[in-house]
């Protein structure tokens, strides 16, 4: 019997898979710790597909793990449970260190411990783990200009002088976060990566762009700008926008998340360099709020000049190797996307 075992399946992400992956395996269980800040009443989220099976647990709790092996036998697990929050990471170092990294020690050893190795795991990573990524100079040489300073940043500086940003590709650009977050994420692909072919088990690994879309959390801080300057919008409130409004993002919508995951869980071969997901559209965080604030007819948005430490200038990524690889390709783009978001907290908050 083919088992699916989703890790932190009650967020955003595996709610949207849970309509699927019913159709693919046997029998799906998702285990959450359905954490206060996502999940504030701590009860199965309805938008969790009837057919998929709910075991309250704890990714980083060993006693957890055997509770949840006694009974499921996985051939496939999916690996969702992180915490998330760039910010929040700087702030919250150890509890990202702990779920992110220990989480999935813990996972990997209660595996061994039960003797049920998977035959395959699926990663979901991060663009973080770029940080600023690859940059080039004037003669088209590729340059890691690393981290913005804090020197930098309080100046007004938004851009690596002489430089220019170009979009994140797996094949070609490597790691170098600058946040904890994304250092956590990083080191997920490698601990993944490492025992999965130590303990012949296929690793699927995956770098999503900032996913957004119907279903996301509206009470979370750190569950991204689109949601926020959404409600902002909707209040007839200003949307304030950071450093100079050309900061760089590829918002991709859940949908299609959701479609890339499935497709690399059912058919992907195993991978080392992660398959990039997003829209592959650049969108500037001044343009984003242009359109949230041109549907609801709020002010115009307001750049403040203000900065977030570790956060990066330009964030965008191709999926050439992905709709390769997949057959897969990204179908909603930002412009129809946020709309669809609107439209879903309006029926929420009416």
């Amino acid at each position: 019997m083919s088992t699916c075992l989703v890790t932190g399946g009650a967020g955003f992400i595996g709610c949207a898979l849970s309509g699927s992956l019913p159709d693919h395996f046997d029998r799906v269980v998702v285990v959450d710790n359905l954490h206060p800040q996502v999940h504030p009443d701590r009860s199965r989220p309805a938008d969790l597909d009837p057919r998929v099976e709910f075991v309250l647990g704890d990714a980083t709790v060993a006693a957890d793990w055997d509770t949840l092996l006694a009974d499921v036998t996985p051939t496939t697990v999916i690996h969702l449970a992180a915490e998330t929050g760039t910010g929040q990471s700087l702030t919250e170092a150890t509890r990202h260190a702990a779920v992110n990294v220990v989480g999935t020690t813990e996972m990997l050893d209660a595996f061994v411990r039960h003797s049920k190795l998977p035959e395959r795991i699926v990663l979901t990573s991060s663009r973080a783990v770029y940080g600023e990524g690859a940059w080039v100079d004037e003669h088209g040489q590729e340059q890691y200009p690393g981290q913005r300073s804090r020197a930098m940043l309080e100046a007004g500086v938004w851009d690596f002088p002489g430089l220019t940003a170009t979009p994140f590709e797996s094949h070609r650009v490597r790691p170098e976060p600058t946040s904890v977050y994304g250092s956590t994420k990083l080191a997920q692909e490698h601990i993944i990566t490492s025992w999965c072919l130590a303990m012949n088990v296929t690793p699927v690994l995956f770098r999503l762009q900032n996913v957004y879309g119907p279903g996301q959390s509206l009470i979370n801080p750190y569950t991204g700008i689109v949601s926020l300057f959404a409600r902002l919008a909707k209040q007839g409130d200003v949307i304030p926008v950071y450093e100079d409004g050309e900061i760089v993002r590829d918002f991709v919508f859940i949908d299609d998340v959701a479609r890339a995951i499935v497709a690399g869980t059912v058919h992907g071969a195993g991978n080392r360099v992660p398959y990039d997901v997003g829209s592959g559209q650049a969108t500037t965080i001044l343009q984003l709020a242009g359109i949230i604030a041109g549907i609801y007819g709020a002010p115009e948005p307001q750049i403040n000049g203000r900065f977030r430490d570790g956060d990066v200038r330009h964030a965008s990524c191709t999926v050439d190797e992905t709709q390769r690889a997949l057959g897969w390709r990204p179908e909603v783009m930002v412009d129809d996307g946020v709309r669809r978001l609107c439209r879903w907290i309006d029926d929420r908050t009416n």
